[in-house]
């Protein structure tokens, strides 16, 4: 998942390769020629996107790597496509995944660790071959696997699935046929099938009227491009150790086979009647009518071929059931009820098939059960659709598989227990108000616009026609048809949706230009926007920091100032330092010296004034202790800096510990949670508590430490994830944002954590709620909130009047390069001042694709600056371009105020006298402090919402600061005052002074201290 992955040879060799990495002025680069062609067949194609494996057959990394050795190879492994990436690594593959296209042949512009002349790769990128005397074996239908047989392509039942059991234990993602057979056959099971590419149903029947198909079976399996795994309402069907000679079956029977211990007939001697051995209670109930509506019992055993009325009954009774039946020699069947309008046979002759372990009893017959049952069995008639469900009103039968597409995207699965109630619970408590129910025990979660927006329509109710596997009363759908629901009680949301281009939507507007694909911004105190990116692993001509002057946007030249640095940034973690000088600061990076970085600006120059300050780095001066990738920092309450999680670098191993700068003579701490939820947990979300904890947030689990010795206080409930898998996570790689809610003067009430956006580990299913919690409260519990679309690398902007805007991402996949598509191209305004659902408006769209490598942040001006995107996945371009998104208190036509303040370095609780430069001519005044930001992959770090106390007499105001630093981190902050909640346009303070003496850090030539 995340974007790269080189071993630690391969390390080796990139740090002997490039020993001048850790010196930008240093760095050479020179065109690299690929050889064009090498023995057997083999030529070069150009320059290729990796998208995380482009092909995926083989690989090997060795430090003297060239392209012939490749190549060589890839022939010997059998595969006609190699690729050279990263200076030491070899792939191989049959095919090019999705996403694999021809990039710009200045990307593969990293040399070969044997041969420094020709190019093998860059990052993310192959240097790829391919020969034509290596022929590909395509697609087929897997013979068998493992004493497996292929049947073929069979349909779907008509009343219920062919295979009535569904297998769980394979992930979607990995299916194929082996995995499929085996997982059945260790369930106990005679028969498997594969559906829709990645499920998986057992069973010891072809029940239901499964039949032979024709067509339909043309979806590869999704863990196998190789073969076939059915498709819409089909099944590859394969049985264990059939026989070659098949007779004629009654209808909805299995195919009876030949062996030498042929199944008894009904020639022989009448059976007894009833057993004498049975359990204590247990009677004979005589011959009934099985199949008409449906099975009359919900559960069957596995195939027994020594099957008897006793032990049929036994098996039942064991299980804790109070009916059995036994039906067609080896068939038994459980239940409490008798369901789908069972009804004895007109006669008990029709029972006439002999019981597989004993000729002389008769264990039911074609569509024909013997009962037992403990006293009088109940009888359920034909099931009906349940009309109301306490908020859950139905509304028919639905048409699911519309173009083989879920009309509903959220699948849950109740093997063997599903009521309507279930499935409509589990729909709500996620906000979902429509749900249907298929198979009698599948459940689909969504919203009643689906239906319209898939083309589904309502057919006959007829076509509902399988019983709930939990409640043999009620109709749970039928094959690829839903029995729906529409909540219609209160609803879970209500979005808002201004027309487009009213001030009320807000407004996507070009700014300008970009000189880089930014990975992390910041605005510093001086009022221009940093960016950073990738350097070394980036575009050649970047020197990996440019600074923007927002004065200068008419003047391209002008407004862009070209910054260095001298090692990688690439997944840097950043924050801006509470010193007197507002020193930006970033850690951490790709590999080598540049996890170890510790870097430092000094914002200098002024609106058109270009600054000559630059990034400060040597990490023989001042480093990490431990090297970082994707780690997170945080300005603690005493001033220090917390630098938290990561990996090695390069997709390595984790680096699960925790410390501080500046070094205070203590070792990384070591946090086993860290660990155990790699790799999930990068850029861990992180925020000093009211009640002088630090609330922490990985993947979907979150936690409060103490300031002191971090250790873990309290473990907080497991955050929610998806409907159908609480696994779904929030942060890196499975990416969502989250942002601190407004602290309201005088702060009695606890803080509250937002979070919006995600996604699932194995499917990629994009989140589509946020979840918020008061971790302070005495017994903190997430709420849950739906989002009017699915979101993953969203990004998070607070706005100056205590509203957020949600925006970026993509709507499926996961973060990385290539990983993501479906760009999410509207905003959303959230406003916590509203009740919880209705606190979300759908704004303006954009035209810009903004995914991986994408950031927001809020200007002194009020607008959010949107920059980035660096998705490499051969659809969307790597963005230069940078946006605004203005908001809706900009576009109203009010005036805006404006104001001078009288100090800029605040201490707690001081009261600061402001002066407005007219009276308030739209409301009250209030006023905003927005925490410095450093925007990198949708975690904002430094973000904090403050509304302090107002106070007013004419034009002359004061503000008071906020108490201490639990509430307010000493750092710098974005002061705005508001008019009627139009903002003025704001000014940079300092709140809470430098505690930790940051201003004379660090010593040693090269830095600048700028003093207490």
């Amino acid at each position: 998942m995340p974007a790269r992955c080189t071993s630690k040879s391969a390390l080796a060799v990139l740090l002997g390769l490039g020993t001048a990495i850790s010196n930008a002025a240093s760095i050479e680069r020179r065109a690299l020629d690929a050889p064009e062609e090498f023995d057997n067949g083999w030529t070069y194609q150009g320059c290729y996107v990796d998208v995380g494996r482009t092909i995926n057959r083989a690989n090997k990394v060795d430090g003297q790597m060239t392209n012939a050795m490749c190549t060589e190879f890839c022939f010997e492994s059998g595969h006609p496509y190699a690729g050279t990436e990263y200076y030491t690594e070899c792939f191989c593959g049959d095919s090019l995944a999705t996403g694999g296209v021809e990039a710009n042949e200045a990307d593969c512009n990293t040399p070969c660790g044997g041969d420094s002349a020709e190019p093998c790769g860059g990052p993310n990128r192959l240097t790829l071959y391919r020969t034509s005397e290596i022929t590909v074996v395509e697609p087929s239908v897997n013979p068998g696997v493992g004493g497996w047989a292929s049947l073929g392509c069979y349909a779907e039942g008509t009343t219920g699935r062919a295979l009535t059991s569904g297998l769980n234990t394979v992930p979607g993602g990995e299916m194929t046929v082996a995995k499929c057979t085996a997982g059945c056959r260790t369930a106990g099971f005679k028969y498997a099938g594969v559906e829709y590419a990645g499920e998986c149903y057992c069973g010891n029947s072809i029940a239901n009227n499964g039949r032979p198909a024709t067509s339909g079976c043309n979806m590869l399996c999704n863990g196998n491009h190789t073969e076939y795994c059915g498709g819409p309402d089909r099944l590859n069907m394969y049985e264990f150790e059939p026989t070659s000679t098949t007779t004629t079956a009654d209808p909805g029977q299995p195919p009876a086979t030949s062996s030498t211990s042929a199944s008894p007939t009904a020639t022989q001697p009448d059976p007894e009647p009833e057993p004498s051995d049975l359990p204590e209670g247990w009677s004979s109930y005589g011959c009934w009518v099985d199949g008409v509506g449906g099975r009359i019992l919900n559960y069957q055993a596995p195939d027994d071929p020594d099957l008897t009325l006793v032990s049929c009954v036994n098996k039942c009774a064991a299980r804790g059931n109070t009916i059995a039946g036994a039906e067609y020699h080896t068939q038994c069947f459980c239940g409490d009820i008798i369901v789908n309008g069972g009804e004895q046979a007109t006669s008990e002759s029709q029972c006439s098939t002999p019981c597989g372990g004993d000729a002389d009893q008769n264990c039911g017959g074609p569509n024909r059960m013997s009962i037992f049952s403990v006293g009088e069995p109940t009888v359920y008639g034909p099931p009906e659709p349940v009309q109301s469900i306490g908020g859950w009103a139905y509304q028919g039968c639905s048409v699911d598989n519309v173009g083989n597409a879920r009309v509903f995207p959220w699948q849950l699965l109740f093997e063997g227990t599903m009521k309507p109630s279930d499935c409509l619970d589990a729909c709500a408590e996620f906000g979902y108000m429509a749900a249907g129910l298929e198979y009698g025990g599948e459940c689909y979660c969504g919203d009643p616009g689906d239906l319209e927006a898939k083309g589904s329509e309502f057919v006959d109710e007829s076509e509902c026609n399988i019983a709930c596997a939990g409640d043999a009363s009620a109709i749970c759908g039928g094959g690829s048809r839903m029995t729906t629901y529409f909540w219609e009680d209160d609803p879970f949301y209500v979005w808002e949706y201004p027309e487009d281009g009213t001030p009320a939507a807000g407004s996507y507007d070009f700014l300008i230009g970009g000189r880089c694909i930014p990975l992390m911004t910041s605005q510093a105190i001086n009022g221009k926007v940093t960016f950073l990116e990738k350097w070394g692993t980036g575009p050649p001509n970047s020197t990996g920091a440019y600074e923007l002057d927002l004065s200068e946007i008419d003047n391209f030249e002008a407004a862009w100032r070209t910054m260095h640095v001298k090692t990688d940034i690439f997944c840097a973690a950043g924050v801006t330092l509470p010193d007197k000088a507002g020193r930006q600061l970033t850690v951490g990076g790709w590999s080598g010296d540049s996890t170890y970085g510790v870097r430092l600006y000094t914002p200098d120059g002024s609106a058109g004034v270009k600054g000559t300050n630059d990034w400060e780095e040597n990490v023989q001066i001042l480093s990490l202790q431990d090297g970082r990738w994707y780690p997170s920092t945080l300005n603690m309450a005493n001033g220090s800096i917390l630098v938290i999680g990561g990996e090695e670098g390069s997709n390595a191993a984790p680096v699960p510990t925790l410390e501080i700068l500046p070094y205070t003579g203590t070792a990384p701490l070591y946090m086993d949670w860290l660990e155990r939820t790699d790799p999930n947990n990068l850029y861990p979300f992180v925020c000093v508590l009211p009640s002088g904890g630090i609330f922490v947030a990985y993947w979907n689990e979150a936690r409060i430490l103490d300031e002191d010795t971090f250790e873990t206080i309290q473990n907080l409930p497991d955050i929610p994830g998806a409907v159908n898998d609480p696994l779904g996570g929030r942060t890196y790689p499975l990416e969502g944002t989250a942002v601190l809610l407004p602290q309201h003067a005088p702060y009695e009430e606890p803080l509250g954590v937002l979070m919006c956006g995600g996604s699932t580990e194995t499917t990629g299913n994009a989140l589509d709620n946020c979840v918020s919690i008061q971790p302070d409260a005495a017994e903190p519990e997430w709420v849950l909130e739906r989002m009017p679309s699915p979101r993953v690398m969203s990004c998070i902007a607070p706005l100056p009047d205590g509203t957020y805007l949600i925006l970026n991402g993509a709507r499926k996949g996961v973060a990385g390069f290539g990983l993501a598509e479906n760009p999410n191209l509207n905003a959303v305004l959230y406003d916590a001042n509203k009740p919880v659902g209705r606190r979300m408006s759908v704004m303006a769209n954009t035209t810009v694709a903004r995914m991986y490598h994408s950031e927001a942040i809020t200007l002194l001006d009020g607008r959010v600056l949107v920059s980035g995107s660096d998705p490499q996945d051969g659809v969307n371009p790597q963005e230069y371009r940078v946006e605004t998104f203005t908001p809706p208190y900009l576009l109203s036509g009010q005036p805006r105020p404006s104001f001078e303040v009288e100090s800029t370095d605040w201490a707690f609780n001081e009261v600061v006298t402001f002066t407005l430069g007219a009276a308030a001519r739209n409301g009250a005044i209030t006023a905003s402090l927005l925490g410095s930001v450093s925007s990198t992959h949708g975690n904002s770090m430094g973000a904090r919402t403050l509304v302090p106390a107002v106070a007013c007499t004419g034009t002359t105001c004061t503000v008071t600061a906020p108490p201490n630093a639990h509430i307010c981190p000493p750092g710098w902050y974005q002061f705005y005052v508001l008019d009627g909640g139009i903002p003025a346009v704001g000014v940079f303070v300092r709140i809470g002074g430098d505690p930790a003496g940051l201003g004379n850090w660090p010593e040693g030539q090269g830095f600048t201290q700028p003093g207490i």
